[in-house]
């Protein structure tokens, strides 16, 4: 007989612990783009500056490790400086695409 696995027994899920390098930052940020929800885009910007280190994002882009806290919590809606100024802490860049090609 199987035993059965608690759902309260189950390791929580990070996202940040699977973004090991740039590129994986950029294929999980296009895909929270292609979502085309704003504060969720926020939220995964957090959750890649989590994976890098909140203190490192925070120094390469000039904003303030508690501002960055407030800007990329799951509910805000940043302005795109700021968002900008994450994306090249981070070493991604947003680009444009034709929608039908």
């Amino acid at each position: 007989m199987t035993k059965k696995i608690r759902i309260s027994e189950l390791p929580e899920f990070d996202m940040a612990e699977h973004l090991p390098d740039e590129q994986a930052i950029a294929e999980y940020l296009t895909i929270v783009i292609e979502e085309n929800n704003p504060s969720e885009l926020a939220h995964a910007l957090g959750v890649v500056a989590r994976a890098r280190g909140m203190s490192e994002v925070a120094k390469a882009s000039g904003i303030t490790r508690e501002a960055l806290y407030k800007a990329l919590r799951p509910d805000a809606q940043p302005r795109f400086d700021t968002i900008n100024r994450v994306c090249a802490a981070l070493g991604v860049k947003l680009v444009a695409q034709p929608m039908h090609s």
